[in-house]
């Protein structure tokens, strides 16, 4: 394992995410992007069962059978590392499972069913996509501590058991965790450590120019245990390419469709989102490329994951493997994140 690959397998630099199909973007949409993502170099891709987004019973699910009706057309599964997620409790997805856990019977369900959309016989990296206990996650600041009944979540050394047995199966080769926080991710490798188990391999958690919180923590886990970031949300939802500026929605994009993303609706973030898409201009630099690439060179980077709704989105997301930052754009960068630092958590 080392924070470039997953079960052995070099993963690209970007990931290929995948949360608006089904919902912004048709099946030919997405099987278009798969297409040019795969013609790009692209070779790692990242969906969830409760895809896309924002979940619905009505669409859940839909994301993993667009793939699936890629892999059966395309016949080529194996050009692909595949990661998708487990859905972790809250009320609003009341409709899964009758309220999804990480119990063995739970993650049994959970594998079996995405399986059966994805129409592959293996996930490459699955996913726990939020944890199970009461803790901060999603932009929650201030903690708050639980004292957690015996019930109110499956003891970690269970669901690693499970996650293993699903592993020896050959349903899945690997797992991550995902929204996961410093405690979390030290107790599932000291867990395998202690009883012999398989370790987590990632973890998925936000990371942007807005929101560098990973860095307090989690970064010093990931080199020292090689444990790599996905990275999701590294333009923040948008705001880092320069569209909503002024006050805009642009027609079809997420924040004029959604009004559910609290995360980025603060001042300071439009502030600081506005001071990073400036200084991209200045440096006659695309503010999205500039945002991603800042991301693509963070040393404790397994991938990054991007999102498009367009072909061209994609190309320009991509295109930003070939941007180098000079010294001025990073001094820029570190003098704005001095200002305004990390105001979407």
């Amino acid at each position: 394992m080392s924070l470039t690959d997953i079960n052995g397998q070099a993963v690209s630099r970007i990931c290929l995410g995948t949360m608006t199909w089904g919902e912004q973007n048709t099946e030919q949409e997405a099987h278009a992007q798969i297409d040019y993502a795969l013609e790009h170099g692209i070779n790692f891709m990242d969906a969830a069962e409760m895809y896309p987004v924002p979940p619905r019973a009505e669409t859940q699910g839909r994301t993993e059978q667009y793939i699936g009706s890629w892999f059966a057309n395309s016949g080529r599964r194996e050009d692909w590392i595949l990661a998708t997620k487990a859905t972790g409790p809250r009320e609003e997805f009341d409709f899964l499972r009758g309220g999804p856990r990480f119990t063995r019977e739970h993650l049994i369900e959970a594998v079996d069913n995405s399986l059966q959309r994805l129409q592959t016989e293996y996930i490459d990296l699955y996913q726990l996509h939020w944890p199970e206990r009461v803790t901060n996650c999603f932009g929650v600041r201030g903690y708050t501590h639980h004292n957690d009944s015996d019930s109110s979540w499956t003891p970690l050394e269970e669901v690693m058991r499970t996650l293993e047995s699903l592993i020896q199966q050959g349903k899945i080769r690997s797992y991550g965790l995902s929204n996961e926080t410093p405690w979390g991710v030290m107790t599932f490798l000291q867990t395998a450590e202690r009883e012999g188990l398989p370790r987590p391999q990632s973890i998925q958690n936000p990371y942007s120019l807005l929101n560098r919180t990973f860095e307090v923590g989690l970064a010093e886990i990931s080199h020292r245990e090689d444990i790599g970031l996905l990275a999701y949300s590294p333009l923040a939802m948008g705001l880092l390419t320069g569209k909503y500026r002024d006050g805009a929605l642009p027609e079809g994009s997420r924040l004029a469709l959604f009004k559910r993303f609290a995360r980025y609706a603060s001042k300071p973030t439009w502030d600081a989102a506005e001071r990073y898409v400036s200084l991209a201009e200045e440096h006659d630099l695309n503010p999205a490329q500039m945002a991603l690439a800042f991301v693509n060179t963070r040393p404790f980077l397994l991938s990054n994951i991007i999102g498009a709704t367009s072909l061209a989105q994609l190309e320009d997301n991509i295109r930003s493997l070939d941007v180098v930052l000079s010294e001025e754009v990073h001094a820029g960068i570190k003098a704005i994140h001095r200002d305004i630092p990390d105001p979407a958590p």
